[in-house]
């Protein structure tokens, strides 16, 4: 089981085990906003099994944090999904190909399928006759940034969508 840590600010810091959650609710430097129904059993107490902590003390999130670029990163900002025909994605593509001057940027890589990889070759996609379904942009949001996010867990809903609306 996961736990999201939020700053004073609410704003997602990392996702941890549900024992180191316990382990700073229990040492008072975090205070429980969610839990589960199934509870954690010790010889001597029955606590909740949080799902949420805040941090007590304020950690200030950097705002100029930029990702990284990685075929990876690409992968996830698109949902592993073809940018073309929005199949199962496994690998990336340069919108305007290398050959061609296409830059290794945010604005130019999407997640491809390899049929439509091979398909496009060193072609653009207006040379396909192929729209692309959104802009290729970096991302920015600083929930984007916290690991283990993206398999969210429903107690989770209401502290992202705050995050996100700040």
């Amino acid at each position: 089981m996961r736990t999201l840590v939020l700053n004073a600010g609410y704003e997602p810091l990392s996702v941890v085990s549900f024992r180191r959650a316990i382990v700073l609710v229990l040492a008072g430097k975090a205070t429980v906003l969610a839990d589960d129904e199934v509870p954690v059993h010790s010889p001597s107490a029955t606590l909740a099994r949080p799902a949420v902590i805040l941090l007590r003390r304020y950690v200030k999130m950097p705002r100029s944090r930029v990702m990284p670029l990685s075929r990876r990163s690409v992968l996830r900002r698109d949902a592993h999904r073809c940018a073309y025909c929005s199949r199962s994605a496994a690998t990336i593509d340069h919108v305007v190909p290398r050959s061609r001057g296409g830059a290794d940027s945010w604005e130019n890589l999407v997640a491809c399928c390899l049929k439509c990889n091979n398909l496009k070759g060193a072609k653009t996609p207006g040379e396909m006759g192929w729209t692309l379904p959104f802009t290729p942009t970096a991302p920015s949001a600083g929930s984007w940034f916290v690991r283990g996010i993206e398999r969210g867990r429903p107690q989770w809903e209401e502290y992202l969508a705050y995050a996100r609306a700040a």
